[in-house]
C-alpha cells in the first residue's frame, strides 16, 4: 500500500538542528522521517527515541552489511527501537538478508538497497566489476531481497516498473532521488518527480534538501505531499 506521506531524510549533524526543524510543523504532526548514517552516527539512539516520542514514523537507513551473524545480531538491538522501517545492503547476499529479517519478523518493514541512486553505471561497472545494466543490476538485487522474505527494496523510480514485473505488485519500492520539477539533483544520478514517481508506481518515495533546505520547509513538504498524493 503506497504510503502518502513522502518520507522526509532528516540529513543533519546536530540534534539541535534536527528540533529546529520539526519545530516548522504543527504540534501533533505525525512525519515519515529517515534517518541516515551521518545522523545516527552523531546522535546515537537517543535520536530514535526521541522522535518516537513525538509520534514520528521511522525509517531507520543503516544500510547493514556484514557476514550474516554479525547483522543478525546487530539487528537484534535495532528491534528494540520499534523503528517502522530498516535497511540492509542486497550485496551482503541471500543468507545475511534471511537472518536480518527472521530477527526482525513483521515487527518493521526490511528493505534491500540494491544501487545507489548516485550510482551510474559508468560507476558500476569500473567500481562494482558488474558487467550489466544498473535495471539488470537492480532487478537481480530485488529477486534475491524477495527470496531471502525481505518485504522491497530502496531503488531508483526508473526502475520500479521492471521490480515488480519481476517480484511482485506488492513487494515495496522505496525511491529516494526524488526532486521537484526544476529543482536542482544534487549528487543524484537517476532521479524523479513526486508525479513521476506516483505514475510509475513507487510506494514510498524519500525527499531531502528540497524540504530541509528549503525557505519554507513546510510548505515544501506540503507541494511535494500534493504532488505525490494526486500524481
Amino acid at each position: 500500500m503506497r504510503e502518502e506521506r513522502p518520507i522526509i531524510a532528516l540529513d543533519f549533524s546536530s540534534f539541535d538542528d534536527v528540533k529546529i526543524f520539526l519545530e516548522h510543523f504543527p504540534k501533533g504532526e505525525k512525519l515519515y522521517v529517515k534517518i541516515g548514517m551521518e545522523f545516527f552516527y552523531a546522535i546515537g539512539p537517543e535520536i530514535v527515541h526521541y522522535l518516537k516520542s513525538l509520534g514520528h514514523s521511522i525509517f531507520l537507513d543503516l544500510k547493514l552489511h556484514d557476514i550474516p551473524n554479525t547483522v543478525r545480531s546487530a539487528m537484534s538491538v535495532l528491534k528494540t527501537f520499534e523503528i517502522d522501517m530498516v535497511t540492509v545492503h542486497a550485496a551482503g547476499g541471500v543468507e545475511m538478508m534471511r537472518e536480518a529479517k527472521n530477527v526482525l519478523g513483521d515487527q518493521a518493514k526490511l528493505v534491500a538497497v540494491t544501487q545507489l541512486t548516485s550510482t551510474s553505471e559508468e560507476d558500476m561497472r569500473n567500481c562494482q566489476n558488474i558487467q550489466t545494466t544498473v535495471s539488470e543490476s537492480v532487478v537481480n538485487y530485488a529477486c534475491k531481497a524477495k527470496e531471502a522474505g525481505l518485504d522491497g527494496v530502496v531503488c531508483s523510480a526508473q526502475e520500479v516498473k521492471l521490480i515488480k514485473a519481476a517480484t511482485s505488485e506488492d513487494f515495496l519500492c522505496v525511491t529516494p532521488g526524488i526532486r521537484p520539477a526544476g529543482s536542482e539533483i544534487g549528487d543524484q544520478k537517476r532521479v524523479m518527480t513526486p508525479q513521476e514517481a506516483h505514475q510509475i508506481g513507487s510506494d514510498y518515495i524519500v525527499v531531502g534538501r528540497p524540504i530541509t533546505r528549503a525557505g519554507d520547509p513546510v510548505a515544501a513538504y506540503r507541494a511535494i505531499k500534493t504532488e505525490w498524493i494526486d500524481g
